[in-house]
């Protein structure tokens, strides 16, 4: 494996181990951040702790032991056995005999020992010092008294125990840290949040979301600006309504004017085709203004009713003018619906099966979230995967041909889009596994009374 490829699986790693949010990621530094300050500040206090306590230790000793040394030098040689338990301490006791042997002391503390007794002593008890193998420190100071009495010092070096608070109070300190950390951090990210959900609700009905223009001031900027941003859309969205709707009321006069001139010639070919083009034009400038209307599809006030009953009404309707159109399954509920946005975009869905596929079954069913899923289906040729986004562009159409005899305006299914994402609903197309195309239409469980 070489050098790219090393880089690359540690940029794989780095990423998966990475958190995604920005909330995650401060949390996870600060976190980070205390808890190598908390384990620094405990090692050095642990090392402050044994400094001391070895410098306290080695003060009481230089008097403990020059006290006992001297003590045991005057008392007769038969009473010094008794005198030893007297003079025993935690970290050290006294041996009359030559002690054990070993290599010259190499841990700090029992170094620093050797040579503090030998400093608080003197030179009129020469004295060697050697290590004691075993498990912990654990040395010896061999010495002779006047009357040539071999005396040894045993020392265990120990340290004094940290009080047993020590250790949950610094984890409690560093719990709450981490909490107040979480808290300032969830506090100073949640504008961000607030801004995205914003920027997620600018849908096509241009329903905007204000924003409390608060807080920090860079937040409070970027609250403001999107406020303005969100004005300016709205405003530029309505006065392009207003433009296809001017010139769709002017285009009606010419239309009409031309129409009734060609109902005054003669019956030909240039006539037929004339009024082919003028029912074309029409087509065109009615569905052009529907998809400019489609952005304030959410204006429709929600209502509750029988979703079922609706289905039926289209239905019916379709089944009255002799269309091939059926009806499985039922939603057995009552919903809060926009029956005038629903009914347009399951008509433009039926319609586009009926033009290409020859049929339309229509399949309504409960989700488990309590949504509800209509699938229009059809036997047509379907649509080639790539292109399953792109029909629900505006004017985009699969026939080659460009006729709008066969291929329509190309705008039922932008419209359909534009409607669904209005009424806060999901639209999508996928090919059918036996032939044929499926637009699936999800419903929320619930949507708000109004907007």
């Amino acid at each position: 494996m070489n050098i790219l490829s090393l880089r690359s699986l540690g940029h794989r790693i780095g990423r998966h181990w990475w958190p995604r949010t920005l909330f995650a990621r401060l949390t996870l530094i600060l976190v980070a951040g205390l808890v190598l300050a908390y384990a620094l500040s405990f090692s050095l206090i642990a090392y402050e702790r044994r400094m001391a306590t070895t410098n306290l230790m080695l003060g009481y000793m230089e008097q403990d032991v020059t006290s006992a040394v001297a003590l045991l030098d005057h008392v007769p040689a038969s009473e010094r056995v008794e005198w030893l338990p007297r003079l025993e301490r935690r970290n050290y006791s006294f041996l009359l005999d030559s002690g054990l042997p070993g290599a010259p002391p190499d841990a700090r503390l029992s170094s620093l020992l050797a040579k503090s007794i030998e400093q608080s002593i003197g030179k009129r008890y020469p004295l060697t010092a050697n290590a004691v193998p075993g498990k912990g420190e654990h040395m010896q100071v061999h010495l002779r008294l006047s009357d040539d009495m071999p005396l040894t010092v045993d020392l265990r070096p120990r340290n004094l125990p940290m009080s047993p608070w020590l250790l949950p109070l610094l984890l409690l300190q560093l719990a709450l840290l981490a909490a107040f950390s979480w808290l300032c951090v969830r506090l100073a990210t949640r504008p961000l949040a607030q801004l995205a959900h914003a920027a997620d609700a600018l849908g096509p009905d241009l329903n905007p979301s204000r924003l409390p223009e608060d807080g920090p001031a860079e937040v409070a900027r970027a609250a403001s600006a999107f406020n303005a941003m969100q004005d300016r859309i709205a405003t530029y969205m309505k006065e392009r309504m207003q433009i296809l709707a001017a010139i769709s009321h002017d285009l009606q006069t010419p239309i009409t004017r031309m129409r009734l001139r060609a109902d005054l010639m003669d019956d030909s070919e240039e006539r037929t085709t004339l009024a082919r083009n003028l029912r074309e034009m029409e087509d065109l400038v009615r569905e052009g203004v529907t998809y400019a209307r489609t952005l304030h599809g959410a204006a429709e006030q929600a209502v509750r009713l029988d979703p079922d009953a609706l289905l039926g009404s289209l239905i019916y309707d379709y089944v009255d003018a002799a269309a091939p159109v059926s009806l499985r399954g039922s939603i057995g509920k009552s919903m809060l619906l926009r029956p005038v946005a629903l009914r347009r975009i399951l008509t433009n869905l039926i319609d586009n099966a009926l033009k290409y596929g020859g049929n339309a079954e229509i399949v309504a069913q409960t989700l488990a979230d309590g949504g509800v899923a209509i699938s229009v289906m059809d036997n047509g040729p379907g649509i080639p995967e790539e292109k399953l986004e792109t029909v629900f562009q505006p004017f985009y159409r699969l026939e080659g041909s460009r006729n709008r005899s066969s291929g329509g305006t190309g705008l039922g299914l932008a419209i359909a889009r534009q409607l669904a994402q209005a009424i806060n609903a999901g639209l999508e197309l996928r090919n059918r596994a036996g032939g044929g195309l499926e637009a699936r239409l999800v419903l929320p469980a619930s949507i708000p009374l109004s907007e």
